[in-house]
């Protein structure tokens, strides 16, 4: 029997305008200190430092989920759909509140320095003796199994993995439209009410009514134009490029033996690559900023620049560079050496094609496709139908752009090849 709350819980959003509790077992996991610590993780890492707006949390954005999740489920029980297994509610629901639990700090840019995976992290808080774990436990014996599973997708009912993680799902839905309300810009703004009303429960996945193609549409130019405008910002880029050689200098300072003047815990443990449960969730981004205010004061030079970079936001300038190919690289590696300088940490080439947001693209694996449904129950890949969805379906590559700090490379441009320096020009 479905347990229900004596009074709804109502959370004011600025998104969704009102997020709505009614499960006890949401209430609980929203109030455990593995949930709570999501409110000190930014949903967009370094953005910030672009887009003055962007302070929101993966807290807000993992209460968004659920929330366009609950609406899902809602109308489909209304419309009495046959193909919704209505005893997978509860596991769609906490799968969609929790689907963000193992973020870091700074989320994408302290995996790739370490290695690591949120989704991982993750199920093992939600399998672990966490708060979470116990209120999972209390449910079923087995349903922090079922949760872990939503999230690796391989839970045996696809369509319940499809509510939280497909191109079209409830995570990516909440964060074009929270990401562009907090950057201020329009090109996250999609209709979402019109999708919701369109999306159908059909043979054991999540269609799309043939009559709601455009509002998808919409949706995938939306995501498409936030990819690059907001994601792949090159500022941004900067930004994250700098926060990645902290970790990379601060690992190399910890395999050398440098003698730190400050280190917190659970650092040490994160260097070593040995942090268990506990330990991990001790990091959060007010702990990462409190260490780079110390490091400023360190003994290294290398280490200590570059967090007064990060803190005072003094960032790398970039330059955009049509074709620049390995030998020119290594040339201006070498350059930069015989003028003084550190190309480990002065120079960078970016090129926007790794981060972990996508524009969609077809795929021979259906679950990465949006399938409509015609009036005869066929169905059709989107990209087969939508002109404008074929036109920005593959690979997408930006620029290269080439990262250095202004004040070194004015100051020895005069050193370096002829040929070289209208790169820094």
């Amino acid at each position: 029997m479905e347990q229900r709350l004596t009074e709804e819980k109502v959370f004011k959003d600025p998104v969704h305008n009102y997020i709505h509790v009614q499960d006890p077992i949401i209430w609980q996991l929203i109030n455990t200190p593995e949930f709570q610590r999501l409110r000190r993780i930014r949903q967009l890492g370094t953005s910030y430092l672009t887009f003055h707006g962007a302070e929101h949390s993966r807290f807000s954005h993992s209460l968004g989920v659920y929330e366009i999740t609950r609406k899902i489920i809602s109308q489909f029980e209304r419309s009495h759909y046959s193909d919704w297994p209505k005893e997978e509610k509860s596991v769609a629901l906490c799968a969609a509140l929790l689907h963000d639990l193992g973020h870091g700090p700074f989320s994408h840019s302290i995996e790739e320095a370490f290695d690591m995976n949120h989704e991982d992290w993750t199920c093992r808080i939600i399998l672990g003796d966490t708060e979470v774990g116990a209120i999972l436990r209390r449910y079923a014996p087995d349903f922090p199994e079922k949760v872990a599973s939503v999230i690796q997708k391989t839970y045996e009912k696809p369509i319940v993995v499809n509510l939280v993680t497909s191109p079209l799902d409830a995570d990516r839905m909440d964060y074009l439209l929270r990401d562009a309300y907090f950057t201020g810009v329009n090109y996250g703004t999609i209709d979402l009410d019109r999708i919701l009303r369109m999306l159908r429960p059909y043979h054991g996945r999540i269609v799309v009514k043939e009559s709601g193609m455009h509002a998808v549409e919409d949706y995938l130019m939306s995501r498409y134009q936030m990819y690059w405008q907001i994601y792949f910002h090159p500022v941004t880029r900067s930004s994250e490029i700098i926060l990645r050689q902290i970790f990379k200098r601060a690992k190399e300072l910890v395999k050398q033996g440098f003698q730190f003047r400050f280190m917190l815990e659970p650092l040490p443990q994160l260097f070593d690559g040995v942090l268990s449960v506990d330990e991990y969730l001790q990091l959060d981004e007010a702990l990462i900023q409190t260490t780079f205010m110390q490091w400023r004061k360190e003994n290294d030079s290398v280490l200590s620049e570059l967090c007064e970079r990060f803190m005072d936001r003094r960032l790398y300038k970039y330059v955009e560079v049509e074709q620049i190919d390995v030998e020119t690289i290594e040339e201006i590696r070498v350059a930069f050496v015989k003028a003084g300088l550190h190309p480990e940490y002065d120079l960078e080439i970016d090129f926007p094609t790794d981060l972990p947001y996508d524009v969609f693209r077809p795929d021979e694996s259906t679950d990465k496709q949006i399938l409509l449904l015609d009036r005869q129950d066929k169905l059709h890949e989107l990209s087969e139908v939508s002109d404008i969805v074929r036109s920005i379906s593959g690979i997408h590559r930006g620029k290269h752009h080439l990262y250095y700090p202004q004040n070194k490379v004015d100051a020895i441009i005069h050193e370096l090849p002829s040929h070289i320096r209208p790169y820094f020009s």
